[in-house]
């Protein structure tokens, strides 16, 4: 037998008497101990007047929080007024933060789950045992009511007292080690409880955070869109020419092709990644440069960034390249399961050559990193950036959606197939291209993502 109750059996069979039971079977029903009994009477109820008067100063609170996001948002926006570097960096560092306050998340969920198969399978295991406990408790309070003659110690009853020496030096120790084994384990039901309550605590924490951060996403993209129009404006019929040319075409690489040779916003976009003179190989690349987020060219060239891209959204690994699909082919790229609604930023500095729906990718962004190479992103729900624009490493592109799906076309060739497998939940694709060819993305990543990455 392995059932645990503590203290209280303990104190039972060191002779509290009647009492003592009455608390062991409030820890076998699963009151905490400290707790009211199963029998205590309910508190009264709370009068109705008095709910209004809580729930009011709750909604307050929660309207005066938000009123002061509003006014440090617009006193964040009226700072970086023609500021275009103080408004990327404000886009990049609150990505970042909502990045790592959903990585955070993630942990704290997955943390919950196994507290929770924990206080379910400590459950079980007493109720299992509820029997034989209960046949303990009797015998107990039977002994209270009615001590054995070797308690007495009445000398005419010696044989009688003999018997129940006997008796109980077979039974108490086997009580005694039943007491031990119910008390680690109601000692364990309360610590579990208690990581289970300050785990509860936390993700309310990091879901208020995070939706802080999502509100001062959307506003930062939206000043920044309107700045895009102002200062570079999408006439339609570009746009329109971009959309055609990708219906046209059934081929990543052709599309590219196509979009920088035909399309205005990209082929001047690759122009300008082309004019970028910066080192092409691999060496120390000047990490002081990414400091600028006023920059309009990528800080350093893509080779030399290996080790220092930043994921472009928080989640799991489910794809990764080189890995079998399942249908005698190869991924070509990453597919991470994020959480839904989640920011989605360019891993890279690039100028956007595509953005919209292509083939079974779903929403397709592809921005064009200097040097030969080119970083497609795939499965989003929404992009929040526009042909020919110029995007620095870590600020936010597109969103996630909320429902699960296909994210990741399987490459074993130029054309896309169909989809990978879906999850339960939302799936980015990334893939990195160099002359048109599918690249390891993994040495690009950096550092602690890519032990993320990597499990």
């Amino acid at each position: 037998m392995t059932f645990k109750a503590g203290p209280l059996l303990a104190a039972a069979l060191l002779g509290l008497g009647p009492a003592a039971p009455s608390a062991f079977a409030q820890a076998v029903q699963g009151t905490p101990q400290g707790g009211a009994p199963a029998s205590a009477p309910l508190p009264p109820p709370v009068p109705d007047r008095a709910r209004p008067h809580l729930d009011t100063d709750a909604l307050k609170g929660d309207v005066r929080g938000a009123d002061e996001a509003q006014q440090r948002l617009r006193a964040d926006l009226e700072a970086a007024k023609d500021n275009r570097g103080r408004l990327n960096q404000m886009l990049v560092e609150t990505t970042a933060r909502a990045r790592s306050v959903e990585q955070q998340l993630t942990e704290v969920e997955g943390r919950m789950a196994m507290l929770d198969r924990s206080t379910s399978d400590l459950g079980v295991s007493l109720a299992r045992r509820r029997g034989v406990l209960a046949e303990v408790l009797a015998a107990l309070m039977r002994m209270g009511r009615t001590p054995p003659p070797a308690l007495l110690m009445r000398p005419d009853d010696a044989l009688d007292a003999v018997r129940s020496a006997i008796l109980l030096g077979a039974l108490l120790p086997e009580l005694r080690v039943e007491a031990e084994t119910l008390a680690s384990d109601l000692s364990e039901l309360g610590r579990v409880r208690g990581e289970l309550a300050a785990a509860k605590e936390t993700l309310t924490r990091l879901r208020s955070e995070l939706d802080d951060d999502s509100r001062r996403i959307s506003a930062l993209v939206t000043e920044r869109q309107r700045r895009q129009a102002e200062e570079h404006p999408l006439p339609p019929a570009e746009k329109t020419q971009a959309d055609q040319v990708a219906k046209g075409t059934s081929d990543v690489h052709d599309l590219v092709t196509r979009l920088e040779s035909e399309v205005g916003p990209a082929a001047r976009a690759a122009d300008a990644a082309n004019a970028v003179t910066r080192p092409a190989e691999p060496g120390k690349p000047d990490l002081a440069a990414l400091e600028n987020t006023a920059r309009i060219t990528p800080a350093i060239s893509f080779a030399q960034a290996k080790g220092l891209l930043p994921l472009p959204v928080a989640g799991v690994p489910l794809r990764t390249f080189g890995q079998g699909d399942g249908v005698g082919g190869t991924d070509k790229g990453l597919t991470i399961a994020t959480r839904a609604g989640a920011p989605v930023s360019a891993p890279a500095d690039g100028w956007v050559v595509y953005a919209g729906p292509f083939r079974s990718y779903g929403q397709l962004l592809i921005i064009n990193a200097g040097g030969g190479y080119h970083v497609l992103m795939a499965g989003m729900d929404r992009i929040t950036v526009e042909l020919g624009q110029f995007v620095l490493a870590g600020e936010p592109v597109a969103v996630m959606g909320g429902a699960p799906r296909p994210a990741a076309p399987r490459l074993a060739g130029a054309t896309a197939q169909g989809p990978v497998p879906v999850t339960g939940q939302p799936q980015l694709y990334v893939e990195f291209r160099k002359d048109g060819n599918p690249v390891d993305p993994t040495p690009w990543w950096a550092a602690t993502d890519s032990q993320k990455v990597r499990g």
